[in-house]
C-alpha cells in the first residue's frame, strides 16, 4: 500500500517507507485526484488545474510531458493513477492518505488529537505558489480542514477526563479562533475549560470591532477575509528564547501558551495559534513573515536566570508599549503559574486598547502612515542627507493629513537632529522644532511623542528644567518607550546628573537591545561626564556609524592620555565639520552646572580641538 502525505511536505512513500521519486506535479495530481469526489478528471480538467495561466494547447502539451515522465516511474496495475486517452483517474484501493483521518471512525477525543496534530502543518506546504487553480484549491482544503477540525472539536468537548485532553481542546479552539475570531460556540468551549479566567472576568476593554468599523482600510497587511478576521488587531505570542543557558525553558514556554489560551477567550482580539508562532520564532526573516500573516503587534518573550522578560511590541512602528518581568521561582511556578498567566493576559489586554485607538487612526491615512513610516526609517541615521530625507517624507504625510500628530514629531526631530550634527548653533532650526513638537501635542495630547520632542527641544534651548519636566511627562504616559527613556536620560547628562542619566539609557538598551546608535552616543557622553572615559570610547566603538560621536571619542582618549587615537578622532571631526569651534559649542550646549562645561572643554582642548 503507497501511502501520500499533504500535510507539509507534499510526498509519497511505499510500504517501507521510502519516498518515491514522483515529480512534484504527479504528487499535486494526486493529491488534488484524492480530493475529488469521484477521484476522477479529465485530461483537460488536470491540465486547467497544474498550468491555469498557460493557453490550452501548452498546458496539454506540458500534461503529455507529465504522464510520459509518470509512466517511465510506474505503469503497472499497482501504480496510483490509471491515465486513459480522456482521463485519469486515482487507484484508491493501493493508495492511503493522510487526509483520511478526517473520516475514520475514532472516538471524538482521539480523533480530535489526530486532527489537530495533522492541522499543526500546513496543507501542501512544500508546493509553491505557482497560480490561482493551484493557491485557491489550497485556500479551499484549509478551510474545509478547519470545518472538520471544528465539528471534531464540538464532538469531543464533552468528553475530557484529563489534563491532556483539556489541552488538546485548547489547542484545537486556539487554531480556530486564529482564522475566527466571532466563533462564538468554539470560544464557549474554550472559556468552559479549568482555570480559564476570562470566562468569569474579562479585562477592561474598548470595542475594537467597533472602532475598526468607523475607520478606513487598513495601510497594510490584507483586506478583511471572509472568514471574520476584520479588523480586530493581530496578535502574535512568541514562544520564549533562554539566555545563558538557564534551565525552566519548557515551563516558560508553557506559561505564555497559557496566556495565549487566556487571551484567545476575549473577543476583541485575533490571536495567533502556538505552531504559526512557533514557525515565526525560527524564522529568520521575522518581518517578512509578521508583515505576510498582518500581525499588529508581537509579544516577545525572553527567559533568563532573572525570570521571563516580556514586551509587546507594535510592529508597524517597531514601538515597545510595554514591557515587565516576571518571577520563575523553581518552587513556586507550578502553583502560580495560573495566576501569572491571568495578570499577564489582563496587562497586554489592558494595553493593547489604550493603543487600539492611535493604530486605528494611523491605518485611516494610509498614505500620509506610509510617508511616515518612510522618514522614521531614516530619521535614526543621523547624517545631514537622510535627516533632510526624513524631513522631506513627514511633510508629505502632512500632505495627506493636515493633523497628522506623527508627523509633527518626526518634523521637531529631523530639526533638532540637524541642529545636532551641523553644531552651528542655528536657533532657527530649533525654533522649528519647538513649533512642531507644540502642533504635535495639540493634535494628540495624550501620546508621548510630541512631549519627547519639546522635551529635547527645551533642552538644546537652554531650558534645562522644562525639558525634564516634558520628557518626565512622556515617561510617565507611555513608560516602556525605549525612545522616550533615552531622550530623557540625554536629557539627564545635560542637566548634570549623568549618573542618572547612564541607569535610564540603560534601561532603554534593555527595552531595545538592538539599539540604535543614539541610544550609544547618550551612554558615551553619560560616562565621560563621570569620568568613564573607557566605558565612553566603548559605547562609540559600538556604534555603527561614529560620525556624530567623534567629539566625545577624542575627549575620551585624550583624557586617557592616548593623544594618537584622539587625533585620530579629531581629524575625523574636522573633516566633517571644519569650523567647528571649541568656545562657540560650548556656549551653546545647555550644561546646568559649569563643571560640565570645564571638564568638556578640557578633554577637546587635550585632543586638540
Amino acid at each position: 500500500m503507497l501511502y501520500l502525505r499533504t500535510f507539509g511536505e507534499l510526498r509519497m512513500t511505499d510500504g517501507t517507507g521510502n519516498a518515491l521519486a514522483y515529480p512534484a506535479k504527479a504528487l499535486l495530481t494526486i493529491a488534488y485526484l484524492f480530493t475529488c469526489t469521484d477521484h476522477t478528471l479529465t485530461r483537460q480538467e488536470i491540465a486547467a488545474f497544474l498550468w491555469s495561466d498557460a493557453e490550452p494547447d501548452q498546458a496539454g502539451l506540458n500534461l503529455r510531458k507529465l504522464i510520459s515522465r509518470i509512466r517511465q516511474i510506474d505503469e503497472s496495475d499497482r501504480a496510483p493513477l490509471e491515465i486513459t486517452q480522456s482521463a485519469v483517474r486515482l487507484r484508491t484501493g493501493v493508495l492511503s492518505a493522510d487526509l483520511q483521518v478526517f473520516d475514520e471512525l475514532r472516538p471524538p477525543m482521539e480523533k480530535l488529537k489526530a486532527v489537530s496534530e495533522l492541522l499543526q502543518r500546513d496543507f501542501a506546504g512544500s508546493v509553491r505558489s505557482v497560480n490561482k487553480a493551484i493557491d485557491n484549491w489550497i485556500a479551499r482544503q484549509e478551510e474545509i480542514h478547519l470545518s472538520k477540525m471544528r465539528q471534531v472539536l464540538l464532538e469531543a468537548a464533552g468528553s475530557a477526563t484529563s489534563t491532556e485532553d483539556s489541552r488538546t481542546i485548547s489547542g484545537a479552539a486556539v487554531q480556530i479562533l486564529e482564522q475566527n475570531p466571532t466563533d462564538e460556540p468554539v470560544r464557549a468551549i474554550l472559556q468552559s475549560l479549568p482555570g480559564i479566567a476570562a470566562s468569569r472576568q474579562q479585562p477592561a476593554m474598548p470595542s475594537f470591532r467597533a472602532m475598526a468599523e468607523a475607520s478606513s482600510p487598513t495601510a497594510y497587511g490584507d483586506p478583511p477575509d471572509q472568514r471574520g478576521l476584520g479588523r480586530l488587531p493581530r496578535l502574535v505570542l512568541l514562544p520564549p528564547t533562554s539566555q545563558g543557558g538557564i534551565g525552566g525553558l519548557q515551563l516558560a514556554a508553557a506559561l505564555v501558551e497559557d496566556v495565549t489560551i487566556e487571551l484567545c477567550a476575549l473577543r476583541n482580539l485575533s490571536i495567533v495559534a502556538p505552531h504559526t508562532a512557533e514557525q515565526i520564532r525560527r524564522d529568520s526573516d521575522k518581518a517578512a513573515i509578521i508583515a505576510r500573516h498582518s500581525i499588529s503587534y508581537l509579544l516577545d518573550t525572553r527567559h533568563s536566570g532573572e525570570g521571563l522578560y516580556a514586551q509587546l511590541v507594535f510592529f508597524p512602528t517597531d514601538e515597545i508599549i510595554w514591557a515587565m518581568r516576571f518571577p520563575m521561582d523553581a518552587a513556586t511556578l507550578p502553583t502560580q503559574r495560573r495566576l501569572i498567566a491571568q495578570h499577564l493576559a489582563s496587562s497586554v489586554a489592558d494595553e493593547l486598547a489604550r493603543n487600539e485607538q492611535g493604530r486605528l487612526s494611523l491605518e485611516a491615512n494610509p498614505q500620509a502612515y506610509h510617508a511616515y513610516l518612510v522618514g522614521a526609517s531614516l530619521i535614526g541615521k543621523l547624517t545631514l542627507p537622510h535627516i533632510r530625507r526624513a524631513r522631506s517624507a513627514f511633510k508629505e504625510a502632512l500632505k495627506y493629513n493636515h493633523g497628522f500628530a506623527p508627523a509633527f514629531t518626526g518634523l521637531a526631530r529631523s530639526y533638532t537632529s540637524e541642529w545636532l550634527v551641523t553644531a552651528q548653533g542655528n536657533s532657527e532650526l530649533l525654533n522649528l522644532a519647538e513649533q512642531n513638537a507644540v502642533k504635535s501635542i495639540e493634535y494628540d495630547e495624550i501620546s508621548a511623542g510630541g512631549f519627547r520632542e519639546l522635551g529635547v527641544t527645551k533642552l538644546y534651548l537652554g531650558d534645562v528644567d522644562e525639558s525634564v519636566a516634558a520628557l518626565s511627562h512622556a515617561e510617565n504616559l507611555s513608560p516602556h518607550f525605549a525612545d522616550v527613556i533615552y531622550s530623557h536620560a540625554d536629557t539627564l547628562v545635560h542637566a548634570s546628573r549623568p549618573g542618572d542619566a547612564l541607569e535610564k539609557i540603560k534601561k532603554a538598551i534593555a527595552l531595545n537591545p538592538l539599539a540604535p546608535d543614539s541610544y550609544l552616543w547618550c551612554a558615551a557622553g553619560a560616562s565621560y561626564f563621570l569620568e568613564q572615559y573607557e566605558d565612553a570610547v566603548a559605547y562609540v566603538e559600538a556604534m555603527k556609524d561614529k560620525t556624530p560621536a567623534h567629539r566625545i571619542a577624542a575627549a575620551s582618549l585624550a583624557m586617557m592620555g592616548d593623544r594618537r587615537r584622539a587625533h585620530v578622532y579629531r581629524q575625523r571631526a574636522a573633516a566633517l565639520n571644519p569650523v567647528f569651534d571649541v568656545e562657540k559649542w560650548l556656549s551653546v550646549v545647555p550644561f546646568k552646572e559649569q563643571w560640565q562645561k570645564d571638564l568638556y572643554r578640557e578633554g577637546l582642548l587635550k585632543a586638540g580641538f
